[in-house]
C-alpha cells in the first residue's frame, strides 16, 4: 500500500498548524521562487500532483486556467481543499503512482514537495509525459538531494545544542530513508540530482529552469533560525517542457 501519512490524525494535526497550511502560499518560503518558474495558466488545463490543501490549484484557477485537477492520496487533505478552494477545481483521491489520464489531457502539470515520497521518479515522468501535450510544461519542487541523502534531515549539534553542520552521507545510495518530520517518523525516498535531471531528459523533456531556492529576505529577518537555511539547500525546483516527437 502507498504511504498515506497525512491521514494519520496526529501528523495531520501537526501539519495543519504549519505556516504553509494556515497561510497558504504566503507561508511557504520557496513560493516566490516557484511562482517565478510557473508558466502562464490562461486557458490551460492544469494537473496538480500531490495537491494537498489545493493552494496551487486555486492559484492556477485565479490566473486564468481553463480547468484544474488536483490529485492527492490523503482524504483529510482533500476534505480541507474542497472547503477552502473554488468549487470548480476537480479533486481526485488517488496515489500519484496510480494516475491514468488519457493522452493530451493537460497543458501544464505541477507538483509541490511530493515526489520524495515516491520510490520511482522515472515512473512519475512516464505518467506525466503520457497525459501532457507536446510542448506542455512540467514544474515541480522536491526536497533537495543533499537534504534527503543522510536520512535524519536534522543538523548535528554540539553538547550545548548549537548547530555544527548538516550531515551528508550515502548520497549515491538511492532509496528508502527513515526521516523525522514534525516529530513523526516518515518514509521518504532519496534520489540524486542526476536521477531527477536525467530522468526528465531521457523521458523526453527539455529543462527550462533549475533553482535551489534560498529563504526570502523578509523571512531571514523575521523567522528565528532562518539564517541557518543558507547553510545547505533544502529544496530543488525544476521546470521542464515536453519535447515534440521526432518524425
Amino acid at each position: 500500500m502507498k504511504q498515506n501519512k497525512y491521514d494519520d490524525n496526529l501528523f495531520f494535526q501537526k501539519y495543519s498548524q504549519m505556516d504553509r497550511s494556515t497561510k497558504g502560499l504566503a507561508g511557504a518560503g520557496e513560493w516566490k521562487t516557484l511562482e517565478g518558474m510557473l508558466p502562464e495558466f490562461k486557458d490551460q488545463r492544469v494537473l496538480d500532483l500531490g495537491c494537498g490543501f489545493g493552494w496551487h490549484c486555486q492559484y492556477a484557477l485565479e490566473h486564468g486556467a481553463q480547468a484544474v485537477t488536483g490529485v492527492d492520496i490523503s482524504e483529510k487533505m482533500l476534505a480541507v481543499a474542497r472547503t477552502k478552494t473554488d468549487k470548480r477545481i476537480h479533486y481526485i483521491q488517488m496515489p500519484i503512482e496510480d494516475i491514468s489520464f488519457s493522452n493530451n489531457s493537460f497543458d501544464v502539470v505541477i507538483s509541490s514537495l511530493a515526489f520524495h515520497y515516491m520510490k520511482s521518479f522515472e515512473g512519475i515522468v512516464e505518467k506525466v509525459s503520457g497525459c501532457l501535450v507536446q510542448g506542455g510544461d512540467f514544474v515541480f519542487s522536491v526536497e533537495h538531494p543533499a537534504f534527503t541523502a543522510y536520512g535524519s534531515q536534522d543538523w548535528y549539534y554540539d553538547e550545548k545544542g548549537n548547530i555544527l553542520h548538516f550531515p551528508l552521507d550515502r548520497y549515491f545510495v538511492e532509496g528508502k530513508r527513515d526521516a523525522s518530520f514534525l516529530g513523526e517518523e516518515v518514509i521518504k525516498y532519496h534520489k540524486t540530482l542526476t536521477t531527477y535531471l536525467n530522468g526528465l531528459i531521457q523521458g523526453g523533456f527539455e529543462l527550462t529552469g533549475v533553482v535551489e531556492p534560498q529563504p526570502p529576505e523578509d523571512l531571514l529577518h523575521t523567522v528565528p533560525g532562518m539564517h541557518d537555511e543558507l547553510r545547505r539547500p533544502m529544496m530543488l525546483i525544476v521546470a521542464a517542457r515536453k519535447k515534440p516527437e521526432q518524425d
